[in-house]
């Protein structure tokens, strides 16, 4: 599946991704900011489906998702303990497409309503953490916070997000396991979560889904690599700086038509190469 001409367009626009990590937030500021979230997360954790509906408010809006952004993007900015470079200073009012790092676009469904696609908000060094009420934002197909100092986990009401197409995350404090709302996006084709606090195992349904590229780097995953890796279409693979274990799956041989670069060192791997990966013929890097 292709994506839609605008949401290419912001890819191109608004692409980016570094490996500098945000500047420094305690250990105590971290704590802090993920506690409000779980806080927050126990009182609105499901949002039901009328939510937007039933949320009163003298403003006005063009069309029903403006209201639900408008929604989102409030709760986020409560969320937020420090925006150092007052990005979110002009979130105030209906008019969402008017925010910084909040992109517009005419929707999937009727070309003359305008709805917000895209979110970019890369090295902001930003605090604060996601709230639930993001799931609200169901036309996100872009969504970049790179090199932020966000903290806590990826709420469940991310599944919603059934839009979305990229998702940067890296360079932030985000903890707990591997985010799996993520595995509920239908046609997520770029994500990246490197120099986070993910920790566990990599879930094996993550190389059932259509993702071109997969950066999973210097968090603190401690599994071995899924056996089924070979389903993956990625054309990049990264996986270093982690504590994984045991052997490189063989079925990493039916990559041979998509993989060109897998990066998997400073981990715990064991064993021999399997000989599939004499298979991989597109492969350029292989680290």
């Amino acid at each position: 599946m292709q994506a839609p001409g605008c949401f290419l367009l912001f890819s191109f626009v608004f692409f980016s991704s570094t490996s500098i990590l945000s500047h420094a937030l305690s250990h105590e500021e971290a704590s802090f900011i993920a506690r409000r979230q779980l806080l927050h997360l126990q009182e609105n954790e499901d949002l039901p489906e009328n939510f937007a509906d039933n949320y009163t408010t003298n403003l006005t809006f063009p069309n029903p998702g403006i209201k639900s952004a408008y929604i989102a993007l409030q709760a986020w900015k409560n969320a937020i303990y420090s925006d150092p470079s007052n990005v979110t200073t002009n979130w105030v009012g209906p008019d969402v497409c008017s925010y910084q790092g909040v992109f517009c676009a005419p929707s999937l469904n009727d070309s003359k309503v305008e709805v917000v696609a895209g979110i970019d908000l890369n090295n902001a060094d930003i605090a604060g953490y996601i709230p639930s009420e993001f799931g609200l934002l169901t036309d996100l197909a872009l969504f970049h916070i790179n090199t932020n100092r966000f903290c806590g986990i990826i709420p469940k009401s991310f599944s919603k997000l059934k839009l979305l197409y990229e998702l940067d995350i890296s360079n932030n404090r985000f903890v707990g396991r591997f985010p799996t709302p993520v595995l509920s996006i239908p046609d997520i084709k770029y994500m990246d979560i490197r120099y986070n606090d993910f920790e566990g195992e990599i879930p094996s349904e993550l190389f059932n889904k259509p993702l071109d590229a997969i950066f999973m780097n210097n968090n603190r995953f401690t599994s071995t690599i899924p056996d089924n890796l070979g389903n993956s279409p990625a054309s990049v693979v990264v996986l270093a700086n982690n504590h994984l274990s045991g052997c490189i799956p063989a079925s990493i041989g039916e990559m041979k038509n998509t993989l060109n670069e897998i990066v998997l060192i400073n981990n715990n791997l064991t064993g021999c190469l399997p000989s599939e990966i004499g298979k991989l013929e597109q492969v350029t890097v292989f680290d």
